[in-house]
């Protein structure tokens, strides 16, 4: 709990000492998301200069998960390509029969698959290469599990993302 408390407090300055910023460096973009639970593909895409949905299709041990994700996009320490963001949105999944991996490692064995349906959130900072066509963001992503639930998992993530225009 303490790890959790601190890194959600470092998160949660970046947000009061962000700036906004009007203008996103890139439109859409297509890479990879490697988290604490789930890894895969994701596409992020800029609805307004600072707002972003993201779609994540996250590849578990035995399963699947897929993620939607609503993002706020603001300048960070002054420095225009690097951007601190947060969000809210929804999961939905299904794993099979295994073991369940929980953030605080209270992990559980399920004997048969079920679903997984909840809320998420997102905190993080993103940084898009200068003179390449990169994005490579690190973030915090709380999850409310409801069906299998109610409990409480946190993933680090990491991701590295192509970016066009």
């Amino acid at each position: 709990m303490k790890k959790f408390t601190f890194v959600t407090l470092i998160l949660t300055s970046f947000l009061l000492i962000s700036k906004r910023s009007d203008a996103q460096d890139y439109q859409t973009a297509v890479g990879l998301k490697f988290g604490g639970f789930e890894n895969g593909p994701s596409v992020k895409y800029f609805t307004q200069s600072n707002v972003a949905l993201e779609g994540i299709l996250g590849i578990r041990d035995h399963g699947l998960v897929i993620t939607g994700l609503y993002e706020i996009h603001q300048e960070a320490f002054n420095v225009p390509l690097l951007k601190f963001y947060y969000g809210f949105g929804a999961h939905i999944g299904s794993v099979g029969r295994g073991n369940y991996k929980r953030f605080n490692g209270d992990d559980q064995y399920y004997g048969n698959s079920h679903i997984l349906l909840g809320g998420d959130a997102t905190l993080g900072l993103e940084y898009t290469l200068p003179d390449a066509p990169i994005a490579i963001s690190l973030d915090l992503n709380p999850r409310l599990e409801l069906a299998t639930g109610p409990f409480f998992d946190l993933a680090p993530g990491l991701g590295l993302k192509y970016t066009f225009k």
